[in-house]
């Protein structure tokens, strides 16, 4: 089946909690995705594969020029087939229509590879302090 991609698509929460644990190996949770994108995105991108959520991206941003893509999640079906590179391609179109100058990512270093030649990213100079420690 074609996966087709919609910035700002529609979704079930149950749907974005259920492909999130999956892609990020947790318990599924009850997140409020509405209410938390609503509050501090600027936009997000969904994959469909027929009526079914196979990916998923948040594009949270400053208000500004400053876009942010977090929690990038393919379902393990339809992983290995481009549906991540072509999520942030449309992550990249959706800030850059908004006017946002700036994408960034953070990503752990076995995510180096997709983030930078899939997606074309950059390294750049960037600090970070664990909150959690």
């Amino acid at each position: 089946m074609t996966i087709t991609y919609e910035w700002r698509g529609a979704f079930d929460n149950a749907d974005v909690n259920a492909l999130h644990a999956e892609g990020f190996d947790h318990p599924v949770l009850d997140i409020d995705w509405r209410a938390q994108l609503g509050r501090h995105s600027l936009g997000w991108v969904c994959a469909r594969d027929g009526g079914v959520l196979a990916g998923f991206v948040n594009v949270a941003w400053d208000g500004g020029v400053h876009a942010f893509v977090l929690d990038t999640v393919v379902a393990a079906a339809r992983r290995r087939e481009g549906v991540g590179v072509a999520l942030v391609a449309e992550a990249v179109a959706g800030a850059r229509a908004a006017g946002c100058e700036w994408l960034h990512v953070d990503f752990d270093e076995e995510l180096r590879p997709f983030y930078f030649d899939g997606c074309g990213f950059t390294a750049t100079p960037a600090g970070l302090i664990a909150l959690t420690r």
